[in-house]
């Protein structure tokens, strides 16, 4: 993956703390950043899909779960 430099303004103890134990502050902001972008996507998908989500959830509630009968717990 190619990398790109980038301007972070962070608060200047949390910077200091993290070069005093040797943390690699790129790498640990890339990792938010990911994270942050996942759960986003993931919240995005569930307001587009909100409909749809609704609806089978109605219908579970309704009719019970497919192939239920055939469940042995």
């Amino acid at each position: 993956m190619a990398r790109v430099k980038v301007n972070l303004t962070l608060d200047a103890q949390v910077a200091e703390t993290a070069r005093s134990l040797g943390l690699n502050m790129s790498r640990l902001a890339e990792a938010a950043i990911i994270e942050a972008a996942k759960v986003e996507r993931n919240r995005l998908w569930r307001q587009e899909n909100r409909a749809a989500i609704d609806a089978y959830a109605e219908e579970i509630a309704r009719e019970g779960l497919p192939l239920a009968q055939f469940r042995s717990f």
